[in-house]
């Protein structure tokens, strides 16, 4: 059954606000994808849904967008599904929303976006939520717009489908490195699929050594006619130290940008390495985000 949320017609006002808050419906794309395009760069799930789904209206498997207005001007909205992603949410806006999913009977992998939204948001959704098993307050996020200096690695490319069976463990390792729990713990099907689909809209990108063994892999997670979202980066232990991540993280960088103009990511502000690669490569800081993992 799909998650509740009060109804599209219901259209609640905070007390401590002017701001009303409603789910959206088509009648509302126009105002969200205008939201989200203030920032491409940190709005990329949404406007990669918008460019897909082409209406803010609910989806057939239960995602649903609160929508808050102002005096009939949309000026936050949040993204409930499996994930809550927050779009132009602040301070103020974002205690109203997490009350909204409050009173929902819904249960959520995670909650991300920029910091604040996902912070003030959370300040409230807590009082009902099941404890999280990780919350990462400070993931600074990335930029760069341009063809990295640094020379890329001539092998990466993107994974072909009968790749699938050795890729698969890559992806888990680099799953569970960052996540901190299997995907595949009851059952590979579902994580399969989704690495299945990456490879198959050439999203998936890897290089191999001669014995056949995954080096590096590194997906374009997110898409948008804007800018792509870098995930899933991982390089094999056996290489680590060796330094090529910058001449890996290079070639991502530039096959990114020959389907957007903007290539993006966020890491884990504890990740010292990882932040050093991005930074020899030519990433820029532009934002930070949050991530709550259940």
């Amino acid at each position: 059954m799909a998650p509740w949320l009060p109804s599209a017609k219901s259209d609640i006002r905070s007390a401590s606000s002017s701001a009303a808050l409603r789910i959206l419906r088509d009648d509302d794309t126009v105002a969200l994808w205008d939201l989200a395009a203030a920032d491409p760069v940190a709005n990329i799930f949404m406007l990669s849904h918008l460019e897909t789904a082409r209406t803010a209206a609910p989806t057939s498997a239960g995602g649903r967008i609160v929508g808050v207005f102002d005096g009939g001007t949309l000026i936050g909205a949040c993204w409930s599904g499996v994930n809550v992603v927050p779009v132009g949410l602040d301070a103020d806006t974002g205690p109203e929303v997490g009350q909204y999913l409050a009173k929902s009977r819904n249960r959520f992998s995670s909650i991300f976006g920029p910091s604040e939204a996902v912070l003030s948001l959370w300040s409230e959704l807590r009082n009902v939520s099941p404890q999280p098993f990780d919350v990462r307050p400070e993931q600074p996020l990335l930029q760069i717009a341009e063809p990295s200096a640094v020379v890329a690695a001539p092998g990466l490319r993107p994974a072909r489908l009968e790749e699938l069976d050795v890729l698969l463990p890559a992806c888990t390792a680099m799953f569970e490195e960052e996540v901190g729990y299997s995907p595949v713990s009851n059952g590979d099907r579902h994580y399969r699929q989704r690495v299945k689909g990456l490879i198959e809209r050439r999203q998936s990108l890897v290089d191999f050594d001669a014995a056949g063994r995954v080096v590096f892999k590194a997906e374009l997670g997110t898409v948008s006619s804007q800018a792509v979202q870098v995930q899933g980066v991982w390089m094999n232990p056996e290489y680590r130290g060796q330094g090529l991540s910058r001449s890996y993280m290079s070639a991502v960088v530039g096959a990114a940008l020959d389907v957007a103009p903007v290539v993006s990511l966020y890491v884990n502000s504890y990740n010292a390495p990882a932040r050093a690669t991005y930074e020899a490569v030519g990433f820029n800081q532009v934002g930070t985000f949050a991530t709550i993992l259940f």
